[in-house]
């Protein structure tokens, strides 16, 4: 699966996708770093990458269509939390379910949404 992961992700959560066979764009380190959200939004858009966040601002986006939007939302998100919710939240969906899937993975619980592209 084509994935795209902001700097706030961690290194290990990367690392551990691209161990499960997805490919990976991580901002991190690149002229990308620190772009503004539709900057991000756009290259998303234009690799028909899924996006994983930390920035609840994407959510914005659910009412499009999209290759998948995964938030993580904890209360106090640190290097073990964040990968073990991405991780979690890919093993739970198949690839093919990603598409126009915004889901937001919190600490217990987590919210989805599906958007329905009009014929």
């Amino acid at each position: 699966m084509n994935i795209v992961v902001d700097e706030n992700i961690p290194k290990l959560t990367v690392e551990a996708l691209r161990a499960d066979g997805h490919v990976v764009t991580d901002l991190r380190g690149t002229s990308e770093q620190g772009a503004d959200d539709t900057a991000i939004w756009k290259k998303v858009q234009s690799q028909s990458a899924l996006l994983i966040s930390t920035d609840k601002d994407f959510t914005s986006h659910r009412g499009e269509t999209h290759s998948g939007i995964l938030i993580i939302r904890l209360r106090q998100p640190n290097l073990a939390q964040i990968p073990a919710r991405v991780i979690l939240a890919m093993r739970l969906h198949e690839p093919a379910d990603w598409q126009n899937l915004t889901l937001v993975m919190r600490d217990a619980v987590q919210s989805t949404f599906r958007h329905i592209p009009e014929s």
